[in-house]
């Protein structure tokens, strides 16, 4: 099997502010979701990530801010064990951040390099 990240973007304007209850109940969407990949045997490692963060260019300008001056965002990823890109693809199915309007799950393969 081969692994395959599972990238979740987003609209910075999707984020809005939750209850503590609100935020509860998302994590247990998320961590169902998750949960029945682990039980597949498929799941491999996922995070969320941060707001907080710099940007540095090829000309060495740095700005504070994980891309703030982009309207999409990256939220978070998983890696998943699957056959094939298709399989992972499948994977994505019912993946909460699709339940927003501007959700977006981006299947990419994991290059291995061995050293």
């Amino acid at each position: 099997m081969n692994e395959f990240m599972m990238i979740f973007r987003t609209e910075n304007a999707d984020n809005s502010a939750r209850t503590p209850e609100e935020m509860q109940e998302v994590m247990q969407i998320w961590q169902d979701w998750i949960g029945g990949i682990a039980a597949q045997g498929k799941f491999v490692a996922t995070n969320a990530l941060g707001t907080q963060g710099k940007t540095v260019t090829s000309d060495g300008v740095v700005t504070d801010g994980p891309y703030a001056e982009l309207k999409e965002i990256v939220g978070g990823y998983i890696i998943v064990k699957a056959n094939d890109l298709d399989e992972a693809f499948k994977l994505s199915e019912g993946c909460p951040i699709l339940s927003i309007p501007t959700g977006k799950v981006e299947v990419r393969d994991v290059m291995v390099f061995n050293t």
